[in-house]
């Protein structure tokens, strides 16, 4: 079988991780800069094109698009299933995942666990829009950010006026979220294949005025043991937003687990070096069952 991965560097972890993955199993694996494909959209024939040459001989595509180019990525996996390639995640799921406003809503309405979150567009609305998320401390993530970038922890109506504020008058979109204060710091990141928890980690700030549990931020991460509810909410997310791989974010909270953040394109390196298990074959072995 001859795999295509989608990434901008091959000698990312994650990436070289599915091509070693992809040829220990016996198949071709090849890694596809995104933005150096390019489409020639058609009625009767859909093709696209890779550096001079067509891309019409893979049997399976696993995308890995950027948060800065999720828009251009979404458009070549969905130009990928318009020529019958198998994609491990599709366009839709893709843009889905990474609008975290829209993901969140979709959860929302399947009645999954969500920490109380607002959304606002007028500067009118912000006393109101902080009362809602039941008032400081509070959290304030900008709806493009990923990796902890863009999460702010605001501790005084004072001060969470003043940066939203801010952020309203650079036209930037963001939502406010309530802090989960016995969190402690923590979260749970679950890695998802093919409906079925295969890794899981738990992530803690490296400090107590550090509360994002981000590896990229320092976050110390260990093995853990999930329940079964953790394990179905991660599940039921994945399905949700329509992800067969995929990271999910989860905080325990005094009513429960909730769920923070789904991840569409998450990485491989923290999940394997902390767990041992070997996340990149189980993807592979879940194209397989998907290209058969």
């Amino acid at each position: 079988m001859k795999i295509g991965i989608l990434s901008r560097k091959s000698n990312l972890y994650s990436t070289s991780r599915l091509v070693e993955a992809a040829r220990a199993r016996g198949h071709q694996a090849e890694v596809i800069d995104t933005l150096r494909c390019y489409m020639n959209i058609t009625s009767a024939q859909p093709t696209i094109h890779f550096k001079g040459a067509p891309l019409d001989t893979y049997d399976a595509v696993i995308p890995r698009i950027g948060a800065s180019i999720t828009f251009y990525g979404a458009a070549v996996v969905r130009q990928l299933e318009m020529m019958g390639v198998f994609c491990v995640n599709d366009s839709v799921a893709i843009t889905r995942g990474r609008d975290k406003l829209r993901s969140l809503q979709l959860l929302s309405k399947k009645g999954i666990g969500l920490p109380i979150t607002g959304f606002a567009h007028s500067l009118d609305e912000i006393q109101d829009l902080i009362k809602m998320v039941g008032g400081p401390p509070l959290v304030i993530k900008f709806l493009e950010g990923t990796q902890g970038i863009g999460v702010i922890l605001v501790e005084t109506s004072k001060a969470a006026r003043s940066v939203l504020e801010a952020f309203f008058g650079l036209k930037v979109n963001i939502m406010v979220q309530e802090y989960i204060k016995e969190a402690g710091g923590a979260d749970i990141r679950c890695f998802v294949v093919g409906g079925k928890v295969v890794a899981a980690m738990k992530r803690q700030a490296e400090s107590p005025e550090e509360f994002r549990s981000n590896l990229h931020r320092g976050g110390i991460a260990t093995p853990v043991e999930i329940t079964e509810e953790e394990r179905t909410m991660a599940i039921r997310a994945a399905h949700i937003i329509g992800l067969n791989v995929a990271g999910i974010d989860i905080v325990r909270s005094h009513r429960g687990p909730l769920i923070m953040e789904v991840n569409a394109s998450p990485g491989l390196e923290g999940i394997e070096k902390t767990t041992g298990v070997d996340v990149a074959g189980a993807i592979i072995q879940f194209v397989e069952k998907g290209v058969k």
